[in-house]
């Protein structure tokens, strides 16, 4: 293709924005956006393509032993969107077509040199926090199994189960002063387990929130993971429905409130636990079951757990109802179920969750797709996301904080039949969502452990 009068090829001028060119890494300034051509272990910043902040990651750029390196002047700062043209000819700079997409569009994070080494061990912590929470949810999953099948002829071994694994989770949360709501890998268990686990964690963290702490904090806990024990007194296709229920079959189905207390009545559970057990599936406006109960008849216990019971099965429903995307739930919840809840904790919640909960799909200001894993309760506006990028393996991606990178943020919500096949299976979005919960690391924390890893390394 022939170079037109200013140097530049016509396929580069249709597409300024993506336009790139190699230029001599002598000429590279700060400010400048550039693209490095390198896999992600050979070079040691977070991300491949970022703008250029500081002296020393131009030093850091031309110690990899790089001649030229790609430059996009549309992403650059303005000061540094053009160069003399007779000086890039000098240098040997000159046009290039537009990188590819993926390179194009990398996410603008934060890129502070750092070395390979470091970056293989935020890989591995990232690798073992995740694991960590994995373990921690399974084991609860697996407690709820064992005391579900023996709760009826052993109460008491049952109640001693359900309070060592709550207690757990109450004193780890003390630990925290701040929080992080974390997405968890595909679980393996028995739905009702799952469901138990995942509203007793949700609660837990929202009771938290809410100012609850101590016996107030562990007694919703308990309630929380019992609240659907009752379950297993009913037939099978009535205790986990797979279509919509007959007037029998749910008045059987609701019958379950009352079961699940006479259960935790002979486990010797106290009145706070028993009275927020009989009103997971009460409403703030009097709509719901079994007593019709409403406003200020309910506890703070029981509208915690009505409301994340709710959120959990918009999100993990039962009847065969397509499943919402967390962002989904937690709007529905706003827009048309804000009658049923006490809006205290409704708008607690929301704070919680974050505009973007955990496992939802997004699309980022750069327009790569991106699925949140974490949102740390702090700032739940600029929460933890893995991007789709073809370059690097799913396996090996690395979470990137929003909190970091300031310049990128999520544009919209999307739901996974609207990612391409490619984003789709990188991002793998959760048939069930579950969550654990994480010690927040802020970001003075995170320089902090940068520092002391870059004092080793030296």
């Amino acid at each position: 293709m022939v170079a037109n009068e200013g140097g530049y090829e016509p396929s580069v001028i249709a597409n300024p924005v993506n336009s790139s060119f190699l230029i001599d890494v002598a000429r590279l300034r700060v400010g400048m956006y550039i693209q490095l051509d390198l896999g992600w272990m050979n070079h040691p910043f977070p991300v491949s393509s970022f703008r250029i902040a500081s002296p020393e990651q131009i030093g850091t750029l031309r110690s990899l032993g790089l001649q030229q390196v790609r430059w996009v002047p549309a992403r650059s700062d303005p000061e540094v969107r053009e160069l003399p043209g007779e000086a890039a000819a000098e240098e040997g700079a000159h046009p290039h077509a537009a990188a590819s997409p993926a390179a194009a569009d990398a996410p603008d994070g934060p890129a502070e040199a750092e070395p390979a080494s470091l970056l293989q061990e935020r890989l591995a912590a990232q690798r073992r926090s995740l694991a960590r929470c994995d373990e921690q949810f399974a084991r609860a999953t697996r407690t709820y199994e064992r005391l579900a099948l023996h709760a009826e002829q052993d109460p008491a071994e049952a109640r001693r189960a359900t309070e060592a694994l709550v207690q757990g989770c109450v004193s780890q949360l003390s630990d925290h002063s701040e929080t992080a709501i974390r997405l968890l890998s595909e679980r393996v268990g028995t739905r009702a387990a799952l469901h138990s686990v995942n509203v007793a964690v949700l609660s837990l963290l929202l009771g938290k929130t809410l100012g609850m702490r101590g016996d107030d904090l562990g007694d919703l806990g308990i309630a929380a993971l019992l609240h659907d024990l009752g379950k297993i007194t009913l037939p099978p296709h009535v205790a986990q429905p797979g279509a919509p229920l007959g007037p029998a079959d749910q008045a059987l189905y609701e019958a379950h409130v009352g079961e699940s207390v006479v259960l935790a009545q002979r486990m010797g559970l106290g009145r706070a636990v028993v009275s927020a057990i009989a009103q997971h599936h009460e409403r703030a406006d009097g709509g719901g079951f079994p007593l019709g109960l409403k406003g200020s008849e309910l506890g703070r216990s029981g509208q915690v757990l009505a409301l994340v019971n709710h959120y959990d099965r918009l999100c993990n429903p039962l009847h065969g109802v397509q499943p919402l995307t967390p962002h989904e739930a937690l709007s529905v919840l706003f827009a048309q179920h804000k009658s049923r809840f006490d809006a205290k904790v409704l708008q607690s919640f929301i704070r919680l969750m974050g505009v973007y909960p955990a496992g939802s799909i997004v699309q980022l200001t750069n327009e790569r797709y991106a699925i949140v894993v974490a949102v740390d309760s702090g700032r739940p506006l600029r929460p933890r996301v893995i991007v789709h990028d073809p370059a690097v393996p799913r396996d090996d991606a690395l979470v990137l904080d929003l909190e970091q990178a300031r310049d990128l943020g999520i544009r919209r919500s999307l739901r996974p039949a609207q990612l391409p096949r490619d984003a789709l299976d990188y991002l793998s979005p959760r048939k069930r969502i579950c969550y654990f919960f994480e010690r927040a690391v802020d970001a003075a924390e995170a320089d902090t452990a940068r520092a002391a890893a870059d004092g080793e390394a030296a």
